[in-house]
């Protein structure tokens, strides 16, 4: 093969057989022919340098036909090509968030107001913060509660955001006013151990979880609490509600994921140990798909009705604890980790989508999204809360739902057969018994005022 002289192209005029190259075979094709000419070498390093492809509106006539080391050149030039490009690849930058808040203490948990500005922020003092924000203004605090005596790991809005429910190691949980911060209900003895979990349930009913694994659903209509379910070994790390199958879904310490039946009263299935705690959980799939986060970073895939194993695991996540997860939509998570990364999770097919944020290199605590859904809340070990504008950190993930269609998992249905016996492994049983559906003494009167 000759290589035959081609006429220069002038600036004006520039040859459209010289238009950019994207591929690495003509990238290295460039790279084999142009280190026979020290000065066209120089020129195509400086231009591999500069981006990932090599654009030029002049090419100068090689005098010298090719030697036969051509074959050997041209895969010497494409293995440092490979070499300059996955080095000159640099990675997104990172968002910057819309607003902080500097709470000054570590936060435990947090909670957007259900149709206000709002957010409450429960810290390792014992105290209650509530800030109202706006994106053109610096956030103010509206409210300082001393809630407890311990620290306050959980809070959550209640009837409609005019009272936050705020629980604690002291075994209380309090009803605080929104308007006026004073204290509209107090229950002392809300657990027998610390209070590490609160979510709301329906418009009446919310329900706890404490650090020896039992749960509690308290209904605001007949002022009480109407169940107790002693479901876990080890403290409730996170839940989860199927309103349409009125079942509580909860993960904990001991490495299980347990669905209890509100129906029924009773534990109506639990997993296998997992090899690791599991921290947080999340439906997905229209029901159909439940995931859970783990210590280790491993996401698990549970198939509803079939809780003895899960159906999948995701590993490349990272090797750090999932502390906290958001359903974005029914194809994707937002997870926060042990290294401080915000990152978008794709469900089925399960990937890593991209990292979205970076709240600091402290451990991400809670996520949680605003009213309306335009900023994500976030804490960290750094005692910073972050809002971030949603729409910013979402560009370039493909932020649209996708189709259903195909995805042949059961349907949510409170009839499917499920594990009434759940197993137990040789830790032992619990040392508490249900209550099943009575109402605990002490308690009957703590929404009485709401």
């Amino acid at each position: 093969m000759s290589l035959q002289p081609t006429q220069q192209p002038t600036r004006d005029q520039p040859n459209s057989s010289l238009a950019p190259l994207h591929s690495l075979t003509s990238l290295g094709f460039i790279l084999t022919h142009t280190l026979s000419s020290p000065a066209l070498l120089d020129s195509a390093s400086a231009r591999v340098s500069d981006g990932l492809t090599v654009s030029t509106h002049r090419l100068v006539t090689l005098t010298q036909p090719p030697t036969h080391s051509t074959s050997l050149v041209f895969f010497l030039g494409l293995s440092c090509l490979r070499r300059t490009l996955a080095s000159s690849a640099q990675p997104p930058s990172p968002a910057t968030p819309t607003m902080e808040i500097n709470l000054g203490k570590l936060a435990f948990d947090i909670d957007f107001h259900p149709s206000d500005n709002l957010v409450a922020a429960g810290l390792i003092t014992g105290e209650l913060h509530l800030y109202r924000y706006n994106p053109e203004s610096v956030p103010v605090r509206m409210l300082e509660v001393n809630a407890h005596t311990e620290s306050c790991r959980a809070a959550r809005f209640i009837n409609g955001g005019r009272a936050i429910l705020t629980g604690s190691p002291d075994c209380s949980i309090l009803a605080t006013d929104v308007e006026t911060g004073s204290t509209i209900a107090r229950l002392d003895n809300a657990h027998e151990a610390a209070v590490n979990r609160l979510i709301n349930l329906t418009e009446t009913t919310v329900a706890s979880g404490d650090d020896e694994g039992c749960i509690k659903v308290w209904d605001t209509r007949e002022r009480s609490c109407v169940n107790s379910f002693n479901a876990h070994e080890d403290y409730i790390s996170d839940m989860t509600f199927a309103s349409d199958a009125m079942k509580l879904l909860a993960t904990s310490g001991d490495g299980t994921l347990s669905v209890c039946n509100l129906r029924r009263n009773k534990v109506q299935a639990q997993s296998e140990f997992s090899e690791d705690e599991l921290l947080s959980v999340v439906l997905m799939k229209n029901g159909r798909k439940v995931i859970c986060g783990s210590q280790t970073g491993i996401i698990l895939l549970y198939s509803w009705g079939c809780f003895k194993d899960c159906s999948d695991r995701f590993t490349d996540l990272s090797s750090n604890s999932i502390d906290t997860m958001l359903k974005l939509d029914e194809d994707r998570i937002i997870t926060g980790s042990e290294n401080g990364i915000i990152n978008l999770v794709g469900i089925l097919p399960t990937r890593v989508i991209q990292p979205i944020a970076e709240h600091s290199e402290y451990p991400v605590e809670c996520l949680a999204f605003s009213h309306d859904r335009k900023f994500l809340g976030s804490i960290a070990h750094d005692q910073m809360l972050k809002l971030w504008d949603l729409d910013n950190i979402l560009q370039g993930s493909g932020n649209t739902e996708r189709n259903e269609a195909g995805v042949k998992d059961r349907d949510d249905d409170d009839e499917m057969d499920l594990d009434d016996h759940h197993s137990k492994n040789s830790k032992g049983t619990k040392r508490k018994n249900s209550n099943n559906g009575q109402a605990l003494d002490g308690s009957n009167n703590f929404f009485s005022d709401l």
